[in-house]
């Protein structure tokens, strides 16, 4: 494996701690926040994609175990962490699919979890939005359903398509931007593809103006139990019944290396975690490197249930941090609604406090933020379930900045704050540089306070669980799209991928 700047410093980290080390404090961990040391990083990650065919990260593939590899091995040569390597089991979707109208190609996406399928057959415009028997005419038997986004999940619109006789089913969005969803797990399904709005809608204006569709649907599906690794590294100084743990998720999804999603807080994390080892710390630090995010927040769902099986353990963990797409190249600063005052959803106590922290940071650099949807769609969620509280910030997705967002963060209007968002292009050139050692820093200082210090979260009393419905929303979750803050709408990698 070819040596990276971030492993020799690493070492370098190890020799230093021959000497007495100072304790934490924000203003040093965040001195040694090096912009070089992420583009290299970033740089790793990419080259662990690209050196094989599928040129990804996803779980349980070649260029994930490299990450997870490449993880592991930095931080045990710090000597500084007790570093496990967590392996579980989970379900992989994937494979391929192509679509042809009347002979002319359109880009599509399968469904995680389709079946296989192909079919040469009508086009035939569902009802409504297919979300009951009632909207599948009879017409559809035997041709390829086309059915807009919307109202329930694309697994009870596939099922339904099933039931009706369909051959396949073309889902396409209901917003701007392509779609690339999830039927959330095995099911009586049909062959299912998602597409973007424009060609949903011009699909179905051809229908109604009497034109007659012929598509070629073919869906060549893989369904595999795959073993893959969570990466959790300690401290091994500090106080281990009081703990603050961080996170951020090491695959990608099918379609690119994942260098902002999320190898942009992978990389950030493992920065200050590499930087901590300078210090000393009051409270232990835990830096958790979660797998199968994309496929549904599996890696931190599996570490959180373990946790669980004692009350003990699950109480040590003061609070989590979660870091996911940091460095989008049309960005905004945007912070997770811990007090719920933008949309009504509360985190857990000390949730409120946490977000504080972090608007106060920004503040503090001079940078205007917003409040992202705090409903459990990235790998804190398993954290809110059990009432752990909890925070983050992001940079945005797939959804197109406004105006109103350009006036705040400049960049682009009418461009989604990550226009390579789930695709091939999420690459080393797809990272704002300057939020992403922004926000590196603000994850140095969020550590550095609270290794310091609980002292500004409430005293924990006993764990309050959120809502069941939540807590099901979350896990159905394929990688969602995160929200804005109150009146500025910044939504992306919080929007639910199962409908």
């Amino acid at each position: 494996m070819k040596t990276s700047h971030i492993a020799t410093a690493a070492a370098c980290a190890a020799c230093a701690r021959a000497q007495e080390l100072p304790m934490v404090n924000s203003e040093d961990l965040q001195a040694l926040i090096n912009l070089d040391e992420l583009v290299s990083g970033s740089q790793q990650l990419q080259d662990f994609a690209y050196a094989y065919p599928e040129r990804n990260r996803v779980f349980g593939g070649q260029g994930h175990n490299d990450t997870v590899n490449f993880l592991a091995e930095v931080l045990e040569q710090t000597g500084y962490y007790d570093v496990t390597i967590q392996p579980f089991v989970e379900l992989y979707s994937g494979g391929s699919s192509s679509l042809s109208i009347n002979g002319q190609a359109y880009n599509n996406s399968l469904l995680t979890y389709t079946p296989d399928g192909s079919a040469n057959a009508s086009i035939v415009a569902v009802n409504n939005l297919g979300c009951e028997a009632a909207d599948f005419p009879p017409e559809v038997a035997d041709s390829i359903a086309l059915i807009s986004r919307g109202d329930c999940t694309f697994a009870v619109k596939s099922t339904n398509a099933a039931a009706a006789g369909a051959l396949g089913a073309i889902i396409y969005n209901n917003v701007e931007g392509e779609l690339a969803g999830t039927l959330g797990g095995l099911g009586d399904y049909v062959a299912s593809v998602g597409t973007d709005l424009a060609t949903g809608e011009a699909l179905l204006a051809a229908l109604q103006n009497g034109t007659e569709l012929i598509g070629e649907l073919e869906v060549d599906s893989v369904l595999e139990n795959r073993t893959t690794y969570n990466v959790i590294a300690e401290t091994k100084g500090g106080d281990h019944n009081n703990v603050l743990a961080l996170g951020a998720h090491t695959d990608s999804v099918e379609a690119g290396p994942g260098i902002n999603d999320d190898g942009s807080g992978t990389i950030g994390i493992l920065n200050v975690a590499i930087g901590l080892t300078n210090f000393t710390v009051t409270n232990a630090v835990r830096f958790c490197f979660w797998s199968a995010e994309e496929f549904g927040l599996l890696g931190s769902t599996y570490y959180v249930s373990q946790l669980n099986e004692t009350a003990e353990e699950l109480a040590k963990v003061r609070a989590y941090l979660n870091f996911d797409m940091i460095a989008s190249p049309n960005y905004a600063y945007l912070i997770y609604d811990g007090d719920g005052s933008a949309f009504n959803l509360t985190g857990p106590s000390g949730s409120a406090e946490i977000e504080a922290l972090f608007e106060d940071y920004y503040t503090s650099v001079g940078k205007t933020y917003n409040a992202t949807a705090f409903d459990g769609r990235s790998d804190y969620g398993p954290f809110l379930d059990v009432g752990i509280a909890s925070g983050g910030i992001f940079t945005g997705a797939e959804v197109p900045k406004t105006e109103e967002g350009q006036d705040i963060w400049g960049g682009l209007e009418d461009l989604a704050y990550d226009e390579n968002y789930h695709a091939v292009g999420d690459n080393i050139f797809n990272l704002a540089l300057d939020a992403f050692w922004l926000n590196t820093k603000l994850i140095a200082h969020g550590v550095a306070t609270y290794a310091q210090s609980f002292d500004s979260l409430p005293q924990p009393t006993s764990m309050t669980k959120r809502s069941a419905h939540l807590a099901k929303v979350k896990r159905q979750a394929y990688n969602g799209a995160h929200g804005s803050h109150g009146h500025h709408h910044c939504n992306s990698k919080d929007e639910d991928k199962t409908r």
